[in-house]
């Protein structure tokens, strides 16, 4: 009736000066449109689920007007793009360095469990400067693990400090970004009235909070990615620096 009219399950709005029913430009989500679907293909006498707007048009006509995804994205602005495309930066980063680490992980492993020196892995490299010769001196035994461990660390922890600079900058753009649209939104206020305008002035703030959004959806997973890879980090590190502990140590015994 006039709470809900629905067909082949699109919505419908009644037009009182014609005293038409036409489609919604715009429908609603798709789980409303599936219940309405499944009520209309319902066997009679069954019970089904269906959409009741009790405000006779009012609450169907704010549910068609939230934006979706892309809307959403587009009310960011250059700055809601900016944040994707570093996020974006970001997941390639720490898809690249956790494919890395993971197997400079499986490479050391494997180097662990063998005398043969496999020159693939950080572990490896770091052995393949160790002698029986250099051994007797253990001042220059170690000089010479130090250089092959510093050799090693660049490329452990490349890329790390990029993402984490990445998932710090993309709040703070989020941050200009809602600063930008509440000064917008404040200026029009001097063109309208308040009372009269609220909406418009609610629209204009829920846009300036997207931005931050969209930069804390990139800077939280960042962080947390980042702190795993730097987790994977200090693991190959601390293994390097015990090997060469063990290799120094008055009876070394690789």
């Amino acid at each position: 009736g006039v709470f809900t009219a629905f067909s082949d399950g699109k919505f419908l709005r009644y037009m009182p000066e014609n005293r038409n029913l036409v489609e919604l430009a715009r429908q609603p989500v798709e789980r409303l449109r599936d219940l309405m679907e499944e009520f209309e293909t319902s066997e009679a006498g069954a019970l089904k689920t269906a959409v009741v707007d009790p405000t006779r048009g009012a609450i169907m006509a704010l549910l068609v007007q939230t934006p979706n995804l892309q809307e959403r994205i587009k009310q960011g602005g250059w700055i809601g793009y900016i944040i994707l495309i570093l996020g974006a930066i970001g997941l390639l980063i720490a898809l690249i360095r956790f494919v890395v680490l993971m197997r400079m992980e499986h490479g050391v492993s494997k180097q662990q469990k063998t005398k043969e020196l496999n020159m693939k892995n950080p572990l490896g490299r770091i052995l393949s400067v160790y002698s029986d010769k250099i051994a007797q001196d253990v001042e220059t035994l170690s000089l010479k693990l130090d250089e092959a461990i510093l050799r090693e660390t660049p490329s452990i922890e490349r890329g790390l400090i990029t993402l984490a600079i990445l998932a710090a900058v993309a709040p703070m753009l989020g941050l200009l970004g809602t600063v930008s649209g509440m000064i917008e939104t404040f200026d029009s206020l001097g063109d309208m009235s308040l009372f009269s305008q609220s909406g418009g002035i609610a629209g204009g703030i829920s846009q300036a909070l997207i931005t931050t959004q969209m930069g804390l959806a990139v800077s939280i997973p960042g962080l947390i990615v980042n702190g795993i890879l730097d987790k994977k980090q200090k693991r190959l590190e601390i293994e390097m620096a015990q090997l060469k502990d063990y290799l120094c140590s008055p009876i070394p015994g690789y």
